[in-house]
């Protein structure tokens, strides 16, 4: 009889949740003694394992070091040809090995103990090799593996790496870390962007700026619009303050509506009080400026504080930037 794939990715998925609402009922107070231990580490959080627990342990430490935590990843291999310099006494080494005998885990530990640095173990049996030589043993309660002959890390796997992320987020919580602190160390990802990328920072300015004066002729008008590429000018005053602008969809109305050209006046077609975006303003707030209602507007003038024009800044930037509202 051909096997149902469906039925049978639901019973691994549900034996795998049935691994994990375990380990969650048996989570003990040594969760608590870790935490403390990181938060009061004076070097860095140090992570090593072999195998499907080395890469476990990468996950985590990348985790954590997104979430404020100095935290690396030390294979046992390479420390033992060197890497160990790298261990230095204030540091927390976390070594996780499901069985706790690992070879290849447990011949670096005597030079991390000379050393001088913590050492944490999480395994998931009692009384392993590994654990003798741990300030703190965290035994996590696994069932059996998914694996059809409970053999392949599956349910264990999965586990570590939750146990991993409830570390790595209750330190970042304990700590005060916010979104704040999150976009500045993911500064090219969408939250990082919506929370440091800046209107100056996306503005065209200086030569690329498209502006004219309230009298100007408004053939420059129309070649200042094509040669700055952008289907807007801004209109400032002599000292350089923002009056209002002119789009091209104001212009084709004017030639529309005038049989000489001559008889265009800036002052009669240009828009005053436009909407406006400060130069310290977040990106993402010029964007929802743009958009109102049914309407979005294709870019926006950029003033300081006392409303002299600084730049122009588009939507298609802001929109290339990645950020989106």
């Amino acid at each position: 009889m051909k096997m149902d794939y469906i039925v049978e990715a639901k019973r691994i998925f549900q034996k795998e949740i049935d691994g994990l609402t375990h380990m969650q009922e048996h989570l003990g107070q040594e969760f608590s003694e870790l935490v403390e231990l990181v938060l009061n580490c004076e070097g860095r959080v140090i992570l090593t394992g072999v195998g499907k627990s080395g890469l476990i342990c990468r996950k985590i430490s990348a985790t954590m070091s997104s979430l404020g935590t100095s935290a690396y990843y030390l294979h046992p291999t390479e420390a033992v040809h060197g890497d160990l310099g790298f261990v230095q006494s204030k540091d927390l080494v976390i070594a996780v090995s499901n069985s706790g005998e690992t070879d290849e885990l447990l011949q670096i530990i005597p030079s991390v103990q000379m050393i001088g640095a913590t050492i944490v173990a999480v395994t998931g049996k009692d009384n392993t090799t590994l654990a003798k030589f741990a300030l703190l043993n965290i035994v996590l309660a696994f069932t059996e593996e998914a694996c059809y002959y409970n053999l392949a890390p599956t349910t264990s796997t999965t586990g570590t790496l939750v146990f991993g992320d409830a570390l790595a987020l209750v330190v970042s919580r304990a700590n005060g870390f916010d979104k704040g602190d999150f976009a500045l160390y993911h500064p090219r990802g969408n939250l990082g962007k919506k929370l440091l990328l800046k209107t100056s920072d996306l503005m065209y300015k200086d030569a690329k700026l498209p502006k004219v004066l309230l009298n100007t002729d408004f053939r420059e008008v129309v070649f200042e619009m094509n040669s700055k590429s952008m289907k807007m000018v801004n209109v400032v005053d002599s000292s350089g303050k923002l009056l209002g602008i002119i789009t091209d969809g104001d212009v084709r109305r004017s030639l529309y509506e005038h049989e000489l050209i001559s008889q265009i006046k800036v002052k009669d077609i240009y828009q005053p009080n436009p909407v406006t975006i400060s130069e310290d303003a977040l990106a993402i707030d010029a964007m929802k400026a743009m958009i109102k209602d049914e309407f979005t507007y294709s870019f926006l003038p950029v003033i300081d504080e006392h409303a002299y024009l600084k730049g122009v800044v588009t939507f298609i930037d802001i929109a290339k930037s990645g950020i989106s509202v």
